[in-house]
């Protein structure tokens, strides 16, 4: 029995965007980054408990219970009324599962998917939960044909990633800019120990994905396009590009006013990376309306 838990924001039982076929994606609760452009800032606090946001729910889904909020998931509409509401973004309109159970929905779902995906927020927050999961999927005779995959940010230390190699196949990882400068400005922090990630998930075969969020105006990708290229050609030729187009849709603050990426911006920086040799591009399918 493991009941070794996990806050969790959403559990989408079947999703083709989260890695290759049809997979099971768990998305957990909690970020360490600040992104101005989040399209999920909700998932970035830890809701504290205040029970500041139970008054303004119009369908009285929120309670306090022993001193924690409670949600009441069948009388819930979605409206985010509380998330609005809430000084720190959050929402408390998570769930906390343990192994065990999670166990329990893989099963339920597991002659219908391909893998696993893991995502947040920032799921490796919750490291020890997710090598217990991991670790009691490969144990399992019913699932251990699944493959784990998880979709981070990178800041994981490498002794992080040590300890749970054993357990995937691979991770996706955004590098959401070049320069450290214009890191720290998008996402409040570094992004030092996120090109370490990459280098070491590459360098063991477990970087699935390295994922580049355009951002026009914002992110310095063409304006460091040599040592960007250099970069990504040292980590092999089999990795896979992804070029993601930001668009204003969920996000909060001075990010709604920010240019959307248009087909033409995903060109360009697709035809400089193919200029230095970098063909391994997957492109998004569905554009913002707006372009430049």
């Amino acid at each position: 029995m493991n009941n070794r838990c996990a806050s969790i924001n959403k559990i989408l039982p079947f999703s083709c965007v989260d890695g290759p076929g049809n997979r099971l994606a768990i998305f957990l609760q909690g970020c360490n980054l600040r992104c101005k452009n989040c399209h999920n800032p909700y998932t970035i606090g830890i809701c504290d408990n205040c029970g500041g946001c139970i008054p303004t729910c119009p369908q009285q889904a929120l309670s306090l219970q022993n001193g924690v909020i409670s949600w009441n998931s069948a009388n819930c509409e979605q409206c985010d009324t509380c998330i609005q509401h809430c000084p720190r973004q959050s929402s408390p309109m998570t769930l906390t599962y343990t192994v065990d159970e999670l166990i329990t929905i893989t099963l339920k779902y597991a002659p219908f998917i391909n893998g696993i995906t893991v995502s947040g927020g920032e799921s490796t927050l919750q490291l020890p939960f997710l090598i217990d999961y991991f670790k009691a999927i490969k144990a399992t005779p019913e699932l251990k044909h699944l493959t784990c995959l998880i979709d981070s940010n990178g800041t994981l230390p490498i002794q992080g990633w040590q300890k749970i190699a054993p357990y995937i196949e691979g991770a996706m990882i955004d590098l959401k800019s070049w320069s450290e400068e214009t890191h720290i400005y998008l996402t409040g922090r570094s992004n030092k120990r996120i090109k370490e990630s990459i280098k070491w998930l590459a360098n063991n075969n477990l970087l699935s994905e390295l994922r580049l969020l355009l951002i026009p105006e914002k992110t310095d990708y063409l304006n460091n396009i040599e040592k960007l290229s250099e970069f990504i050609n040292s980590l092999g030729e089999s990795i896979p590009i992804r070029i993601n187009a930001f668009h204003q849709h969920g996000v909060y603050g001075e990010a709604v006013n920010w240019l959307a990426a248009s087909m033409i911006d995903i060109d360009i920086l697709e035809e400089k990376l193919n200029k230095n040799k970098i063909y391994s591009i997957n492109k998004p399918e569905i554009y913002s309306q707006q372009t430049k």
